[in-house]
């Protein structure tokens, strides 16, 4: 149950700081915070990461569904022989998928908004980095403490 503790309380931030989006953002489009480097910057993602297969929602709803009851059955599955990088990887992966799938489901589309000019012209958001760095915790307990490697 600590798990979905955790979850539900890393996509309430997601969807909080949504919510804040999509009532200052949303009018005002662009603030920047360090002009050219980092803006917050309102995006309607209908894509993937980067913009990529834009308009495809229901690939993106079944990904997203089937990540977290995979992710979900696995950590439930093996509590016992997981180390906390592998718990909070995945936590975090289900999170940042939830987090999503909500504004796809909600609004048809993935309010983004972390505008690093100076890196980049995507732009993404907090369930996002959930994502990203839960995918990478993962590759590395995978890489350096699971037997999934011999």
């Amino acid at each position: 149950m600590i798990y979905e503790v955790i979850i539900a309380i890393l996509i309430g931030i997601d969807q909080a700081i949504k919510y804040g989006v999509l009532n200052v953002l949303k009018e005002k489009r662009s603030i920047p915070v360090i002009d050219g480097v980092f803006h917050l910057t309102y995006v309607e993602n209908r894509g993937a990461a980067f913009g990529m297969l834009q308009n495809n929602q229901i690939i993106f709803v079944i990904i997203a569904g089937l990540a977290t009851v995979i992710g979900l059955y696995w950590l439930h599955k093996n509590k016992e022989k997981i180390n906390i990088i592998g718990k909070a990887s995945i936590i975090m992966i289900v999170s940042g998928a939830i987090g999503n799938l909500i504004d796809r489901l909600r609004l048809g589309f993935v309010v983004d908004y972390f505008d690093f000019r100076i890196i980049w012209q995507y732009v993404f958001n907090f369930a996002d980095i959930l994502v990203v760095c839960g995918t990478i915790l993962l590759c590395f307990y995978i890489w350096k403490y699971s037997d999934l490697k011999e």
